[in-house]
């Protein structure tokens, strides 16, 4: 996990230049091909924004048309997220429980401080919407299930399992549910799709996780944003790195959890 908060660091730094880039709706730009969409509700009931940059929609198409032919087809589990969805998604009971149980078993059953406990978490949950690349419209969760009877390609734990399971590379799930993992990954990949690799689920494209990765020392296009769902205009985020969740919020719930 200490990888993963530097990683964040470093993502921080890096520049963006905000294209002002559209938002696209998935579900129509996609109604020609089968993809699934979660049904659940966001944090709060929010409703899920199933949205992506329209310089990144041929990618998604393209993927999910290869997906389609191999016999499978995405489950777009997440997308687009708000400031508010941002924010809210860490302080999900189970996310901030499965955190702070790991924590827990780290520091041998004693209650961490609050600063080791959000380093901890902002390396699975972005704290500010710079780091969020859901907040750029260029990340998609997806999960990947067969045409034929609906069943789900093995990836070892589902969709948001937070545990030794949730790195891409865990040792922890059996090698044919590793096998699923990396075909599902290579066939994202051949379609421009970087994934985050301290999360089995997620993949993104053009934003600061990529041009960091390819290690060009480009800026990024696509930054965190505002979305008026209903034309698609984004407005660049300007504020992006001050924190979403203060250490005063998740001290509070620490506390909380200690009484």
């Amino acid at each position: 996990m200490d990888e993963a908060y530097r990683f964040m660091l470093a993502i921080q730094d890096h520049p963006v230049e905000e294209c002002g880039e559209p938002l696209i709706a998935l579900p129509e730009a996609s109604s020609k091909l089968k993809v699934l969409f979660s049904a659940l509700p966001h944090v709060r009931g929010l409703p899920r924004l199933f949205f992506l940059r329209k310089g990144i929609l041929p990618a998604f198409l393209e993927a999910a048309a290869e997906m389609n032919r191999r016999g499978w087809a995405l489950r777009v589990e997440d997308a687009f997220r708000t400031r508010e969805m941002q924010k809210y998604n860490a302080l999900r009971p189970d996310v901030f429980s499965a955190v702070l149980a790991k924590v827990r078993w780290e520091l041998e059953g004693a209650l961490p401080g609050v600063e080791l406990f959000r380093r901890r978490l902002a390396a699975l949950i972005a704290m500010s919407p710079k780091v969020g690349t859901h907040c750029s419209g260029s990340a998609i969760d997806v999960s990947v299930v067969r045409l034929e009877g609906g069943a789900e390609i093995d990836r070892g734990a589902p969709y948001l399992e937070i545990s030794e399971k949730t790195p891409m590379g865990s040792p922890f799930v059996p090698e044919a549910a590793r096998r699923n993992r990396a075909e599902i990954t290579a066939l994202m990949a051949r379609h421009g799709f970087r994934t985050y690799r301290f999360e089995f689920w997620h993949y993104n494209q053009g934003d600061a996780y990529d041009a960091y990765l390819s290690d060009g020392g480009l800026p990024a296009r696509y930054g965190p944003v505002d979305l008026d769902p209903a034309t698609g205009a984004v407005t660049a985020i300007v504020d992006s790195l001050v924190p979403l969740n203060t250490e005063e919020e998740i001290g509070a719930l620490l506390e909380r959890r200690e009484g």
